[in-house]
């Protein structure tokens, strides 16, 4: 179960549509990163890393992401939540 963080709670609006991906690693650790459109059409990312344990190693939240539909958010969201995950560095975000 994951112990959610102020990050998260600030975040979360359970009334807009979102897009999720979930994945656990073979040392338990688990990935959420979820995508979403705000009431102003802006896609919106929310990453989430997690012990085995549950309790968070990082979290984030992004109100904007200019210039990105929410699959390409969700892409370059999962895999700086990898780099977390990891223990890697994450590489800064590149416009295309």
């Amino acid at each position: 179960m994951r112990i959610r963080g102020d990050i998260f709670w600030n975040w979360a609006d359970p009334t807009l549509h979102h897009r999720t991906h979930d994945e656990t690693l073979d040392n338990g650790t688990t990935m959420d990163v979820q995508v979403r459109l705000s009431r102003t059409g802006n896609t919106q990312m929310f990453i989430g890393v997690y012990a085995g344990t549950g309790m968070v190693l990082h979290e984030e939240a992004f109100d904007t992401r200019p210039g990105e539909s929410m699959t390409r958010a969700l892409a370059w969201g999962v895999g700086r939540a990898r780099c977390f995950a990891t223990n890697r560095q994450p590489a800064e975000r590149q416009l295309a």
